[in-house]
């Protein structure tokens, strides 16, 4: 299995200067739309009712980058580093745009997930590139004084140029949002339901414009990459539910957590790949890809099934 995890992260995928381009403004869309549902009554619930949203913070920005960061060392003699990295640059993202979707599909307190997704789309904007950087270089640190790889060397990104990314698809778009909510919000109220259906629609045709320009790959690979992803998203909404649970939090609250946490914006993770200025095109990214690229779609997949579950669904 290693030695196929050695092939992937020498692979480069095929994605145009154009589909960059793309994949920059439909997260940049996604966001929009997600600005467009901030209020400043989900910021309020900060001090009327702290604990489920700083538990949700606290599971997002601190246990799941931790547990990754856990995961890849006791994983690092079966994943190459890189790898390991991708994980890490998954779970330093914030909440996916799909979240609130699937925390009302499972019965879970929307007004919190909203809450959590207003909170994590702006703090990422310092948090995706501080946790990125702190949990990667110590990760890569200790495989090289472990001597586990010949190729590994330190992480040299430049946070600077994590951050300008994150601000321009992220930052500006959530501005607007928000200019656009407070100046036409009879306008707003109408386009929201047609804008969150159109990023579904977005992201879903990004995901698919990926893996088809990379078809033979992923058939050849996807194996390996689906138990990965498998193991480390079923941690992460593990590690939510049990933050909930932990805090005591009613069972829609725990549900909420859950999703939070296992919902990622992999978009976002391989916006930053796919930036030159962050990852040059020397550098053997291919494993990070994969994992980010599988990231986008099993969430979604692993998603509906437990929301399925907690909302009563059985297969007969």
């Amino acid at each position: 299995m290693l030695e196929t995890l050695r092939e992937i992260d020498g692979l480069i995928l095929n994605f145009s200067s154009q589909n960059k381009v793309l994949l920059n403004l439909t997260i940049g869309f996604i966001m929009l739309g997600v600005a467009l549902e901030l209020n400043v009554r989900d910021f309020r619930k900060l001090r009327t009712n702290p604990t489920p949203v700083i538990l949700g913070i606290l599971s997002q920005f601190i246990v799941l980058p931790l547990l990754t960061f856990l995961l890849v060392w006791l994983l690092k003699a079966w994943i190459t580093p890189t790898i390991g990295l991708g994980m890490i640059l998954v779970a330093s993202c914030p909440g996916g745009n799909v979240s609130n979707f699937i925390s009302n599909l499972a019965k879970g307190n929307i007004a919190l997930s909203v809450s959590l997704t207003a909170f994590s789309t702006i703090a990422c904007l310092i948090l995706t590139p501080l946790n990125f950087m702190f949990w990667g270089n110590l990760f890569m640190q200790l495989s090289l004084e472990a001597g586990q790889d010949e190729l590994v060397r330190p992480l040299e990104i430049d946070p600077y140029h994590v951050f300008e990314t994150i601000a321009l698809i992220l930052g500006l778009p959530i501005l607007l949002g928000i200019i656009i909510q407070n100046q036409f919000r009879k306008f707003t109220r109408k386009a929201v339901p047609h804008v969150k259906r159109l990023s579904i629609l977005a992201f879903s045709v990004m995901v698919v414009v990926i893996f088809v320009s990379n078809y033979d790959f992923f058939l050849e690979y996807i194996l390996f990459i689906f138990v990965i992803v498998l193991i480390h998203n079923t941690l992460a909404l593990t590690a939510g539910y049990t933050i909930g649970r932990i805090g005591r939090l009613e069972e829609r609250d725990r549900k909420t957590l859950a999703i939070e946490t296992g919902i990622q914006n992999s978009g976002l993770a391989l916006a930053l790949l796919f930036n030159p200025n962050i990852f040059s095109t020397d550098l053997a990214i291919g494993g990070m890809t994969f994992i980010a690229a599988w990231w986008g779609v099993w969430h979604i997949i692993a998603g509906l099934l437990i929301a399925g579950y907690w909302s009563g669904f059985r297969i007969r």
